[in-house]
């Protein structure tokens, strides 16, 4: 079932201008970069290539190439990795991802670089709850 604003709110029992008053989140920034595994690598991987996650976007540093089937690969993990877990989840120890040819020895080690604050209202799609976009140029964000 879809979410709405009424659903919303009637989960939480509280108005939304109560609710917004205290709407901020906290996700991790991430580095996901190439490691050696323990076979050698079949597929187009360099060492030491990494791209960075802040917030919902992938950054690649200028000129750096990074395979598609390997960032398809990590692409599930990396909203769990961004939210804080239990010391003795697995999501928290274990970083690397094996790239998805069996024959390959790349590795993808996730790891949390840094907190960047978000508001609710500011990356939520149901109206009520909906403010300026945080990325929004126009106003400043």
């Amino acid at each position: 079932k879809r979410m709405n604003e009424e659903n919303f709110l009637n989960r939480t029992s509280e108005s939304v201008s109560d609710f917004l008053q205290k709407d901020e989140f906290w996700l991790y920034d991430l580095r996901v970069e190439v490691v050696q595994g323990d076979k050698p690598f079949i597929c187009k991987h360099k060492v030491g290539a990494y791209f960075v996650v802040e917030g919902e976007n992938l950054i690649f540093k200028e000129g750096q190439n990074f395979p598609m089937y390997s960032i398809w690969a990590v692409l599930p993990f990396l909203p769990a990795k961004q939210r804080h877990t239990d010391s003795n989840d697995w999501m928290t120890t274990d970083s690397e991802i094996a790239c998805p040819d069996p024959h390959c020895g790349g590795l993808f080690r996730i790891t949390r670089i840094g907190r960047r604050k978000f508001r609710l209202s500011e990356t939520t799609g149901l109206p009520l709850l909906r403010g300026t976009p945080y990325w929004d140029e126009s106003t400043g964000g």
